[in-house]
């Protein structure tokens, strides 16, 4: 009983441990955030006066209202965009085996080739031969970017129990559309949600298309935040409440959208 007891503590405090190494980074930038410029500076780290100086600073003094709303922008438009199309393309792979693995390990490898070997054509497309606005060429390199991620995690959900309750539709005169439609996304919801989720926070967090092809009045969230390091140093604490601020959408969506990613996921993994 001692030893059963024994084990569940270290367990726990293992865990603790582990919890205490992520939590840290996020605990000491709100301590940066709500305090003085030159205490944050300071080693070793001092709490100083707690204010909320450097919110205001971040609104008042930066273009924080039109970094977020371009971030919002981009990202909704681009998994908007990307799911319905990802869904197609992995339903396809799953019920047609439509190109085989081969192209499904092409699709996957596309994610490996280093984002500056696409970025430059693509510059050179968007700047010359269709010539288009800062935050439209920004979406349409999230699609491409997003699309082959997402169709690669949706097709393991296509694969799953569907196929039967789908073939069981047809029997009683669906259309392959309408089977489609009503019952394998349905069905496959979970997944796709999750694969949204997945592709929404890789646009959200994306830097350097945003940063090659966008231009002052496009800039993201993540390229506003790195205009913060200046000549004469990085602003550390209005930096500090930015990323907090930055982190806070996906912070207030995670509690309501974990079930359908660990379900989805789940989902994925069970064939």
């Amino acid at each position: 009983m001692r030893s059963a007891r024994g084990a569940a503590l270290l367990r726990h405090l293992i865990l603790g441990g582990f919890s205490a190494v992520i939590a840290m980074p996020l605990l000491w930038v709100l301590r940066v955030s709500l305090t003085d410029k030159a205490t944050a500076y300071r080693l070793p780290p001092e709490i100083g006066e707690i204010g909320l100086q450097n919110y205001v600073e971040v609104f008042t003094a930066f273009d924080f209202t039109r970094w977020f709303g371009n971030s919002v922008t981009v990202a909704v438009l681009a998994t908007l965009v990307s799911l319905p199309a990802a869904a197609m393309m992995a339903y396809a792979a799953a019920r047609f085996r439509t190109g085989g693995w081969p192209l499904m390990l092409g699709v996957l490898a596309s994610q490996m080739i280093p984002p500056i070997v696409l970025v430059l054509p693509m510059f050179l497309v968007f700047t010359t031969l269709v010539p288009v606005p800062g935050l439209v060429a920004i979406t349409i390199a999230h699609v491409a970017i997003n699309l082959p991620f997402m169709a690669w995690i949706m097709a393991s959900f296509f694969d799953a129990d569907t196929r039967m309750l789908e073939e069981a539709a047809r029997c009683d005169g669906a259309t392959r559309w309408q089977a489609f439609t009503r019952i394998t996304v349905p069905v496959a919801m979970p997944g796709i949600i999750a694969a949204g989720l997945l592709g929404f926070i890789l646009s959200w967090n994306e830097f350097l298309y945003a940063l090659l092809l966008g231009n002052h009045s496009s800039q993201t969230l993540a390229v506003g935040l790195a205009s913060l390091e200046t000549h004469a140093g990085v602003n550390i604490a209005p930096l500090a409440a930015a990323t907090l601020l930055a982190l806070a959408p996906v912070l207030l969506l995670l509690p309501f959208l974990q079930t359908y990613l660990v379900k989805g996921l789940s989902l994925g993994a069970l064939k």
